[in-house]
């Protein structure tokens, strides 16, 4: 019997919510839109972990598979080398192809094996290379292109690859033999760092959707409290006023759900033609996880059914009307501190509990602090702002009418800003996170770029190629300097001792004193001079005993390899070993770390003191000094090295590295905030209208009575800005706050008190865009027409 007295209720306010006129349906819609806004945006959060998931799947499909290694050359297997490239800051991901046979395997995304010469690429690499911005990048990729990569061979539409078949790859250069597509990676789990981020991410991100959606629930609340008071009126008591009233906010929940739906489906349609700090994605990738999915879906309709019912707890609704039309009892503070004392002692239980080696964490307890602390900060919100605008009295009549509006209403100007307070506060805090423990996965890579910003590695038949290869860099517009040795093994010379099965060996680096002394610190430096390096076992080098066995001053070494491997080609008969003996003054010298930060050894050797067209397949190695004022110089000088050599090494120094997986999270919490702050400003909007509808009669009779457009213009600006300033300076307190408690957690300290300043003037960015997007809708609702009534 009470199920039915519930579903009958339930039904009538349903009813309500559609049939109530133009005001009443108007309010649905709205209720909807906002309720729709949030939906969208759980659905879109319960996708993420697909998306990233298929992202990797994708990524490993396409790979070559290398788990197992193929001997021989078959009809079906190819040779392969990954090549990647770097495009004004955009990676461009290559695979080079030789095939074996007649038959080889198909790389994914494509309907057949290219022909010789020419490439696969995707469609964004098409689009790119046919535009006027990828000219220099068309130098770089001179194939011819014989048609599009599908899905399969993409991780997201705007993955800029290319597939080309090759006829120079060589077992020597290529990454290895290939026969099929497709392997899986070992997952990495998270640190205990990591995980804390992700868990906090999740709860900042998240809980203003589900503020928002609780604000929107509650818009109408004054037009609904009249109509109410006309059912008490004729018969209804106090508890079956209390279900309409749910089943008017029921309804606009569940048609939510659908425009919410609706939303999730264009946006998913049109996934991936937009790209959020470099993450897209194809739309059948955007599919949210079930059970998160079913939970966000059917959390809404119930939430809307509680968040009215206490909503109506103090309202006292009668048949002459509301008591909420009174003066409002002032608002308690005690219970809204115990759930803010709550949330940080649950976190502060925790301190010095989070190690960078786990690979867990206390999550529930993270949760539910976190929640409960920013739950805490919210619903002291209506509090500050009631206690502060009680304070607020003269000035400008625009002014006053902001301020007798929120004196009168507090309530729902805070409720309007709830949201941003939640989102300021969990940015303030995750932002505190990510400066502390970015020296943790952010370190020095030893690369000095005021040395050189660019290092080409390149194989060369002979010294003279390699030599013209430097040259040709070196050359290149937009280059002011490089550092170009040849680079090259000796071994020793002279049969195997007793206990070793091949000769000693180490390098030689042949090039001019500037050059050198890049590689050691030479107290002086004339062509003709050489020098045995010694790195002394830094960083991993050999002891100074390898070096010394194979070369040291006054020895003969051999040139190439004097004791091959029985499989390596022959040399022809009689043909003598090349050798060359180091000087007996050469000089020994200390390893210093060169551009790339690595610390070499071997032996250090100036033209004129070898003859380097006896080196023995030498690889030219340059490191090149970029002029700034040149934008595409880097571009230039991958084209050179690619026109050089395509299997060249190109790479791009740079002072400090960043671990991968901290960069993922970073990416996909900067998506998320990305989101949650355009349903912040869409949330702030939606409520702002709907206040203004709310009160469309009475700014038509402030104009009748002679109130100028202007005055109520910044009155509404008054209304809005006054609740998000008090809003962000509880949510500055409350963000440092909870930020401290949460790196008290992982042991770290504070690196900058400052970090809330970019929130503050996203906050008040927010103000003015929002002002001026309801200006319209204002000045319609100050029209004459607006005192008409029924």
């Amino acid at each position: 019997m009470k199920l039915r007295t519930w579903a009958r209720d339930l039904g009538l306010g349903a009813r309500f919510a559609v049939t109530g006129g133009r005001p009443g349906l108007l309010r649905t819609l709205l209720t909807a839109t906002g309720v729709g806004f949030g939906v969208t945006l759980l659905l879109l959060a319960a996708s993420l972990p697909n998306m990233t998931f298929q992202r990797e799947v994708r990524d490993s499909a396409r790979a070559v598979d290398a788990s197992g290694q193929v001997a021989s050359p078959g009809p079906a297997t190819f040779l392969h080398l990954t090549r990647s490239t770097v495009y004004r800051d955009a990676s461009v991901s290559g695979l080079l192809l030789r095939p074996d046979g007649d038959a080889p395997t198909v790389p994914p995304g494509a309907d057949a094996f290219p022909a010789r010469g020419s490439m696969l690429v995707s469609p964004a690499l098409r689009e790119l290379l046919g535009s006027p911005e990828g000219a220099l990048l068309k130098e770089r990729l001179p194939y011819e292109i014989a048609g599009t990569l599908g899905k399969d061979g993409l991780i997201g539409p705007s993955d800029l690859r290319y597939v080309v078949h090759v006829g120079f790859l060589t077992e020597d250069d290529a990454d290895g033999r290939g026969v099929s597509y497709g392997w899986s990676v070992p997952e990495e789990p998270f640190n205990g760092f990591l995980l804390l981020l992700v868990v906090v991410a999740c709860v900042v991100l998240l809980l203003p959707v589900l503020v928002f959606i609780a604000t929107a629930v509650r818009f109408g609340g004054e037009q609904r409290d009249r109509r109410l008071a006309a059912l008490r009126l004729v018969g209804a008591d106090t508890a079956m006023t209390r279900r309409i009233a749910a089943g008017e906010s029921l309804a606009g929940a569940l048609l939510g759900l659908l425009v919410g739906a609706g939303l999730f489906a264009v946006a998913r349609r049109f996934a991936g033609a937009f790209t959020v700090w470099d993450v897209n994605a194809f739309p059948s990738d955007v599919v949210p996880m079930p059970a998160l999915a079913a939970l966000a879906l059917a959390s809404v309709p119930v939430a809307s059914v509680v968040v009215t019912l206490f909503a109506l707890r103090g309202v006292a609704i009668e048949p002459l009307g509301v008591v909420r039309t009174s003066t409002p009892r002032r608002r308690r503070l005690w219970w809204r501190l115990l759930l803010l004392a709550a949330g940080v002692a649950l976190l502060a239980r925790m301190t010095g509990r989070v190690e960078i080696t786990d690979t867990g964490i206390d999550t529930a307890g993270v949760v539910g602090g976190t929640t409960l602390a920013l739950i805490g900060l919210t619903t002291l919100l209506p509090w500050l702002v009631e206690a502060g605008v009680k304070r607020l009295h003269a000035g400008p009549v625009a002014w006053q009418l902001a301020v007798r509006r929120l004196q009168l209403s507090s309530g729902t100007a805070a409720r309007a800003v709830s949201g941003i307070v939640v989102a300021a506060t969990g940015a303030i805090a995750l932002q505190m996170l990510f400066q502390a423990m970015e020296t943790d996965f952010t370190q020095a890579s030893g690369q000095d770029t005021s040395r050189a910003q660019i290092a080409v590695t390149t194989d060369a038949r002979t010294s003279g190629e390699a030599r013209a290869a430097i040259d040709r860099i070196g050359s290149t517009g937009g280059v002011t300097g490089v550092i170009g040795v040849m680079e090259a093994h000796l071994w020793r010379s002279g049969p195997l001792r007793k206990g070793e099965e091949f000769a000693p060996i180490t390098s030689v680096r042949v090039g001019d004193c500037p050059s050198l002394r890049e590689f050691a610190k030479l107290p002086s430096c004339a062509d003709g001079d050489v020098f045995v390096l010694l790195a002394h076992g830094v960083q991993g080098a050999p002891p100074d005993s390898w070096v010394t066995r194979a070369a040291r001053p006054g020895a003969t070494v051999a040139l190439r390899d004097p004791h091959p491997h029985p499989d390596a080609p022959k040399r022809p008969a009689g043909t003598p070993l090349p050798e060359w003996r180091i000087p007996a003054d050469a000089r020994t010298v200390t390893s210093r770390p060169d551009p790339t930060g690595s610390y070499q050894y071997g032996v250090l050797a100036t033209p004129s003191a070898i003859d380097a067209t006896r080196l023995d397949e030498p690889e030219a190695l340059a490191m090149v000094r970029l002029d700034p004022a040149v934008p595409d110089a880097a571009e230039l000088v991958r084209n050179t090295a690619a026109a050089i050599d395509p299997t060249s090494w190109v790479r791009s120094l740079s002072d400090t590295e960043r671990n991968a997986q901290f960069s993922s999270v970073r990416t996909g919490i900067l998506v998320g905030s990305t989101l949650t702050m355009l349903l912040v400003a869409a949330s702030l909007l939606v409520t702002t209208l709907e206040q203004l509808r709310d009160r469309g009669r009475l700014l038509s009779s402030l104009v009748a009575f002679g109130t100028r457009r202007s005055t109520l213009s910044w009155s509404v600006l008054w209304q809005t800005a006054v609740p998000i300033v008090l809003g962000l300076l509880l949510a500055v307190a409350g963000g440092l706050g909870l930020g401290l408690v949460l790196l008290r957690m992982s042991g770290q300290r504070v690196q900058d008190w400052w970090v809330f300043l970019p929130v503050v003037g996203i906050g008040f960015g927010l103000i003015a865009a929002v002002t001026l997007l309801t200006m319209p809708a204002l000045w319609r609702l100050m029209r004459a027409d607006g005192l008409r009534t029924e």
